[in-house]
């Protein structure tokens, strides 16, 4: 189980990292990393990472795009409930 708890919380680290890159890059008017990316990393585990740079910055970061939001925190609900499911059947 700690490998499993390592690896996302790897997977989180580096959603965040990208999220916050990519909000740097949109600030010097560099080239942005693509949504797809960033989407396809919350929903390999990095939901968590996605929302913490999403929402708990001063600079919020991709929140005024409804959609985009709505595939994050949809992410993070099957990322609880596989989570809440998998506990529930191990107990």
């Amino acid at each position: 189980m700690l490998p499993l708890l390592a690896a996302l919380a790897a997977v989180n680290l580096l959603t965040w990292a990208a999220f916050r890159v990519d909000k740097a890059r949109a600030a010097r008017g560099a080239r942005r990393i693509r949504e797809r990316t960033l989407l396809a990393l919350a929903a390999a585990g990095g939901a968590g990472g996605a929302l913490a740079a999403m929402y708990l910055h001063r600079r919020r970061h991709k929140t005024a795009k409804r959609g985009f939001a709505l595939v994050v925190w949809l992410a993070a609900a099957a990322h609880a409930g596989a989570a809440a499911w998998w506990i529930l059947t191990r107990a």
